[in-house]
């Protein structure tokens, strides 16, 4: 049987279509209902559904005051404020393009970015960095927030397969590369509301990333306020240990975070949680052992997804049927997926690339000015993500690594994912990345780096391996690390870890 998963189209996206009409639809209706909430421990801060609506759309005609047609593009560089995700919703609405970017960005790297995207106009935070000589016109936080009040612009309705935003890849496969997508994208994510979330209006949804993070913008504010959910954001200054009080204080019945998130928060205690029904994952596998701790914690699942910059997440579990062990979940009705060997579906059970159809609405139209990069990234009908997987018989994927990060021990391809869940059950271990390691020229093994409190005995680490995997897997060099390195979303860095120490 073959490693395909296609069980019909979804519903074709309505035209013409505007991506912050949509998310803005039910905003009327529910103009006195809590959208958005910023908490703390101290209080939060609210915005209800009229006023945002008030804000998206009062930006979208400053926008336009301001001199900006559809098609022009918006450079965003703005910090972890509600200024992010109004100042994207309100250029959308306009038919502008906005290119979110991440506030750590040097002046350096935003320099290339402008050259890149040539925008008409910048959105600057205080503090953050800028293009050494911009060029176009500069708006400050204060001059964006007067937008809000101005009578609200009607939305630039038209065609759901034109550009609607522009975001940029981590970079951790070489240079961050400029990704655009249509406004229908935001119709494929409704897949994911019971695909993944089992998200309904009666949820209150808290994601613990930043506003300026695309997880948040998606996961965190656009899906919940186009169901009429409430979105719960942490403030900027809130610990993860202080996130399991705030779950319990505001009734979050949704939690989101990295994985990295949920290890942080389990380092502490959790009060009851009676309205919490599950967590979400996403951004890198999340260990079993993590998952097992929630559990523990609190008596809850956590639903992995899996998705990537060009494409939104499109295999998942969800509280209808729980990932099986191991697993990343299943393909979400209307997806076409498959797991290809070359340019063909594999066998089941078999490895291969994970792969989802080009005719997917969440799928990229394109990478920008980069047409055969763009082409190299598709066989045939299917685009392939560079991730490593197989499909079970139940339609279950487990994901076994990036392909690049696949290691080669005697002749073995060895995925890192499953050495590291391995490792993981070893006491003190608190994190870990395996990575092929050359001893000498031609000559490569398996290398662990981990973290824990103190260095751990190498031939107590070695003999775990011994019985948890078998002797191709087994890592043959142990590096204890004070921390493992990663990118700005989160995923440990390999390429750093692979030179040793």
């Amino acid at each position: 049987m073959d490693a395909l998963f296609d069980r019909g189209a979804p519903p074709p996206c309505p035209a013409p279509f505007n991506l912050a009409a949509h998310v803005l639809a039910r905003a009327e209706a529910l103009a006195s209902k809590t959208a958005l909430a910023v908490v703390t421990l101290s209080g939060a801060r609210r915005w209800s559904y009229g006023q945002l609506r008030g804000a998206v759309l009062g930006t979208a005609r400053g926008l336009r005051e301001h001199g900006l047609k559809p098609g022009d593009r918006l450079l965003m560089r703005l910090g972890n404020t509600v200024d992010f995700p109004i100042a994207y919703l309100g250029a959308i609405a306009a038919g502008v393009i906005p290119v979110p970017t991440s506030a750590q960005l040097t002046t350096r790297e935003i320099d290339a970015i402008c050259a890149e995207i040539a925008p008409a106009l910048i959105i600057a935070g205080h503090g953050i960095a800028l293009p050494e000589n911009p060029p176009c016109p500069v708006i400050g936080q204060k001059e964006l927030e007067a937008m809000w009040a101005l009578p609200p612009a009607e939305p630039e309705m038209g065609d759901p397969a034109r550009p609607a935003y522009i975001i940029y890849t981590s970079g951790t496969a070489g240079r961050p590369r400029a990704v655009v997508h249509a406004h229908r994208a935001i119709w494929a994510r409704r897949m994911m509301w019971q695909g993944w979330y089992g998200l309904a209006e009666s949820d209150r949804l808290m994601h613990a990333g930043a506003f300026n993070w695309t997880y948040t913008l998606g996961t965190g504010l656009l899906d919940p306020w186009a169901v009429g959910a409430t979105a719960l954001i942490p403030g900027a200054a809130v610990r993860p240990e202080a996130l399991p009080l705030l779950l319990a204080r505001f009734d979050a019945t949704i939690f989101a975070a990295a994985p990295g998130v949920y290890r942080q928060m389990l380092r502490h205690d959790f009060p009851p949680l009676p309205r919490l029904r599950h967590g979400l994952s996403a951004g890198e596998k999340l260990p079993e052992t993590t998952r097992e701790a929630w559990r523990t914690a609190t008596g809850r699942e956590i639903h992995e997804a899996y998705g990537l910059s060009e494409c939104s997440t499109f295999i998942s579990a969800h509280p209808g049927r729980p990932a099986p062990p191991g697993t990343l979940g299943f393909p979400q009705p209307g997806r076409r997926v498959a797991i290809l060997d070359g340019d063909a579906p594999a066998k089941v059970g078999q490895p291969g690339v994970i792969a989802v159809s080009r005719r997917d609405p969440g799928l990229m139209l394109g990478y920008l000015g980069a047409e055969e990069e763009t082409r190299a990234r598709f066989r045939g009908e299917w685009f392939v993500t560079g991730d490593v997987g197989v499909m079970g018989e139940d339609g279950a994927v487990t994901f076994l690594g990036r392909d690049d990060d696949m290691m080669n021990a005697g002749g073995f391809r060895v995925s890192p994912i499953e050495v590291e869940a391995a490792m993981r059950l070893f006491p003190g271990i608190t994190d870990c990345a395996a990575v092929e390691h050359e001893v000498r020229p031609d000559v490569r093994v398996i290398a662990l780096h981990y973290t824990a409190e103190h260095p751990l005995p190498e031939e107590d680490l070695a003999r775990h391996a011994c019985a948890t995997l078998a002797r191709y897997k087994q890592p043959r060099l142990f590096f204890h690390r004070p921390a493992l390195p990663r990118g700005g979303n989160g995923k440990i860095l390999r390429k750093a870890l692979r030179g040793g120490p």
